[in-house]
């Protein structure tokens, strides 16, 4: 007897298995290129450089900086002070969220005083952290961690009381534990919650490093804005702002890693 075709399986190239993102990081670069070149033309002829800097002005000051050690000895004490508080801030916040959101009764009664917690501006805590823990790495590090917890605890908790109870139902009557309903079901079935307020709460732990630096400080990059801005030294502003932007962008690029991992504990839709 004769067997049937064979079919073998066409292996694809690499431009066909990363092709549309090699696409999307060549506009990326593309657009970014085309804005600072259009920044650095329009810087003199049209736009004061004494009020919007320009590229050349940025990377000469960093330069400068990188040459006299002055951009890593600020860069590292607001490194530490941003990933301290977001660590205490994003723990503090997840585990807190798995305590207490599964319970009702509990959630009912906390609810309006976490809500009118959070409604807080946190520029308007730093006087007051000042006045308890001083105007050191701590006040700094604990602005940052109160910014990031309520963003972590509510979206995570958001995320824990939209578990399907259908599921949890199911466990139980499969004879489950309480271990095994918080690990196999609602720890999947909440990833999304938790990891959106990672996302989330990466800016605001710059933000609330940066405000308690900006408030009283003489160290960090929030004091190199604030030193720059009193010198009128625009090209120190946005070399700052350039490079908190670049370590944002890296925490956000390891969030994307750790939630492309977490994603294989979600139930299949």
């Amino acid at each position: 007897m004769s067997s049937g075709p064979v079919l073998v399986e066409r292996r694809r190239t690499w431009w066909e298995r990363n092709g549309r993102r090699a696409t999307i990081w060549g506009l990326r670069v593309a657009v970014l290129a085309g804005a600072l070149a259009a920044w650095q033309l329009l810087s003199g002829p049209v736009l004061d450089p004494l009020f919007v800097s320009s590229p050349a002005g940025i990377v000469r000051r960093l330069s400068d900086w990188i040459a006299d050690g002055t951009l890593l000895d600020h860069t590292w004490t607001t490194v530490r002070e941003i990933v301290l508080g977001f660590a205490i801030g994003a723990i503090l916040g997840a585990v807190l969220a798995y305590l207490i959101a599964p319970i009702r009764a509990v959630w009912a009664v906390l609810d309006p005083f976490l809500m009118a917690l959070y409604a807080i501006p946190k520029v308007a805590l730093a006087p007051l952290f000042i006045v308890w823990f001083g105007i050191g790495l701590q006040m700094k590090v604990l602005l940052a961690a109160v910014s990031v917890f309520f963003l972590v605890f509510l979206n995570t908790a958001a995320g824990v009381r939209d578990v399907d109870r259908g599921l949890i139902d199911a466990v139980r009557l499969m004879g489950g534990t309480r271990r095994d309903i918080a690990f196999k079901v609602t720890l999947p079935a909440s990833m999304g919650g938790l990891l959106t307020g990672l996302h989330v709460g990466i800016p605001y732990a710059l933000i609330g490093a940066v405000i308690g630096e900006l408030v009283a400080s003489n160290r960090g990059l929030g004091y190199l804005i604030s030193d720059s801005s009193a010198r009128f030294d625009t090209d120190g502003v946005f070399a700052t702002l350039v490079v908190l932007s670049v370590f944002a962008t890296l925490l956000n690029l390891l969030v994307n890693l750790l939630g492309a991992r977490a994603n294989r504990w979600r139930p299949l839709d």
